[in-house]
């Protein structure tokens, strides 16, 4: 079976319309909640879904946008559907995930005193491929996202590249789409304004029109539609649509 990507949300960390950049890959029979950020239990509520209708999360990096639902994630897991939820998080994350995000909140004496007794843990390494399903491979790839915090982009079944937040890089475009087999890209954008932290679109139209038309544009601000039509060959992923990938 083809794998499935419905995004809880496209938005940029402060977009209000479109919900956090959250998103569902499934193969029919597993679900990964690709990061949960603040909006992602509203957005699978919208949608139908609860955190029980899902086999796993992955944590991408420590932000809001992308972390600020856990703690809901777990207490509901834990008191209301009696299971723990599994978390694929680089090795490099994990403390921190715990110490300076979760810690505070999710900490509850005697119950929950440390990542483990909320989640089913499981430690990635980049550049490692890693097995989640029957049908889905996944390997972390680091990027530069913030100086001096680790934060990575996800390579998917040898094909299909997740930019998550990162700020531009046409060396490992490149890479994947020469040397690495990668015909779809999921890339976040900045529609306007420099990119320092993020990757901008001015800087994604420079990059060669068959790479543009490979690649799908998430993580963009509330006025994404003054940009329909101004963004080459690439197109918008949008909030809460099924893809076939």
């Amino acid at each position: 079976m083809s794998l499935q990507l419905q995004m809880l949300g496209t938005g940029s960390a402060f977009a209000k319309k479109y919900f956090n950049n959250n998103a569902l890959l499934g193969d029919g029979s597993f679900t990964l909640l690709i990061d949960c950020g603040i909006t992602a239990p509203l957005a699978l509520h919208q949608l139908g879904k609860t955190f029980n209708d899902l086999d796993a999360v992955l944590i991408t990096h420590i932000h809001g946008d992308h972390v600020g639902g856990l703690e809901e994630l777990a207490f509901q897991m834990k008191y209301a559907y009696r299971r723990k939820m599994k978390l694929y998080i680089a090795e490099a994350l994990r403390d921190v995930l715990w110490e300076h995000t979760l810690k505070g909140g999710l900490s509850q004496p005697g119950e929950i005193t440390c990542l483990e007794d909320a989640f089913d843990v499981h430690t990635l390494q980049p550049g490692i491929p890693c097995r989640l399903s029957e049908q889905i491979e996944l390997e972390l790839i680091p990027n530069r996202h913030i100086p001096g915090k680790d934060s990575f982009s996800l390579y998917i079944n040898g094909r299909i590249f997740y930019s998550a937040d990162m700020t531009f890089d046409p060396g490992l475009l490149d890479k994947l789409v020469r040397e690495r087999g990668c015909d779809t890209i999921l890339h976040e954008v900045q529609l306007e304004g420099p990119g320092e932290v993020h990757t901008t679109l001015s800087e994604l139209l420079s990059l060669p029109e068959p790479v543009q038309r490979m690649i799908r544009l998430m993580h963009y601000a509330d006025n994404k539609d003054e940009f329909v039509g101004k963004t080459g060959e690439m197109t918008f992923l949008k909030q809460g649509h099924v893809y076939t990938l």
